[in-house]
């Protein structure tokens, strides 16, 4: 992974961008693509999309959510403890002990989510899963005024970000859904890009997935593409506890997967499958029988209907404090989509 490209994975996972509040994660995206994008725009839903060749035919669009999951202020206490709302599918037993951060308008404040300590639960209560709205972030404000005079209603919170590193190639961070897929999006399109393409391709940073696909749906029906591929993230399946049998054998640094099943055009599957063979990209093949918890499911849809690939990064520990992944799965993921957008010419047939 270059240096500059290294740059860009780190600063996506240091950024915040629940749901809703991505403006930050968005701002180095915008960065990012000034040397090789002919044309960016956000748009006002908050999607950052990025051109290239905008004459070229077809029109490619990579989708890569950069939303995340987190919570938003809901209410400040007398003693000036904030209460929460959680944005997007979190396991609740995750987050008691975490360390947090309040993206107020004008600072950042360090706070951590708390419960009563174990020693004063009742036995009725040790036995339940706390329920968030249990749950308190302590600031170490002095009363209400003091915690207000900086932090108010709805006011975003992310569990403290940042990525580390573990051995063979494995990192962890909070936000590796999907700023994984977001980072494989941009730095496939820069090196298609340095390449030459004759499709116009696009690249989507979008909004608001993780409570809806919602910057998919508008940011597709604006692109209007004939050919989408979405980036996300799947379950690993090469630590304890979780059934092969159904979700087949997905592990880190085996390359990304390649996911089939009814939301997937299969010429736009057959195409990157033949792809990373030729290339000798390394790919795990998946299948994905139910309607897809992700971005590809709003695309495939999109106006007259688009011819939809889904390429995903395998995650342990999904929609935690510590999604981890192996960095060369990203690395052969962008250089799968770099190819599928070389090769792309305007006679290709999606058709099934």
């Amino acid at each position: 992974m270059e240096i500059s490209a290294r740059s860009f994975l780190e600063d996506l996972l240091s950024a915040p961008g629940v749901s809703g509040y991505e403006q930050a994660v968005q701002e180095i995206v915008r960065e990012y693509v000034k040397p090789f994008a002919e044309e960016i725009q956000t748009d006002l839903h908050g999607n950052v999309i990025a051109t290239t060749n905008a004459g070229g035919s077809p029109t490619l669009m990579f989708d890569g959510h950069c939303d995340q999951l987190g919570m938003v202020v809901s209410h400040i206490d007398e003693s000036g403890y904030l209460f929460f709302q959680t944005v997007g599918g979190w396991d609740p037993q995750q987050l008691v002990g975490q360390r947090v951060n309040v993206w107020a308008a004008n600072t950042t404040v360090a706070g951590v989510i708390s419960r009563k300590a174990i020693h004063l639960l009742t036995d009725d209560e040790k036995k339940k899963v706390v329920d968030p709205e249990k749950m308190w972030i302590d600031i170490g404000a002095k009363d209400r005024d003091d915690a207000a005079s900086v932090i108010s209603i709805g006011d975003a919170i992310t569990v403290q970000l940042g990525i580390q590193e573990m051995w063979n190639g494995i990192a962890n961070a909070p936000a590796m859904d999907n700023r994984t897929g977001v980072w494989v999006v941009f730095e496939a399109m820069r090196r298609a890009a340095d390449k030459g393409v004759s499709c116009k391709l696009v690249g989507a940073s979008t909004v608001q997935e993780e409570i809806g696909l919602r910057g998919a749906r508008t940011a597709a029906y604006s692109i209007d593409p004939q050919v989408a591929i979405a980036v996300d993230v799947t379950h690993a399946t090469d630590c304890p506890g979780v059934d092969k049998k159904q979700l087949g054998i997905i592990d880190l640094g085996s390359g990304p997967v390649v996911s089939r099943g009814p939301n997937i055009n299969p010429r736009v599957h057959q195409r990157l499958e033949s792809i990373a063979k030729t290339a000798e990209i390394p790919v795990q093949i998946a299948a994905l029988g139910r309607a897809a918890p992700n971005d590809s499911n709003a695309l495939q849809v999109t106006r007259a209907g688009v011819a939809t690939g889904l390429v995903q990064i395998p995650n342990r520990y999904m929609h935690s404090a510590v999604e981890t992944v192996a960095l060369s799965d990203l690395d052969a993921a962008a250089n799968l989509l770099a190819q599928f957008a070389c090769g792309l010419s305007p006679e290709d047939s999606f058709v099934p």
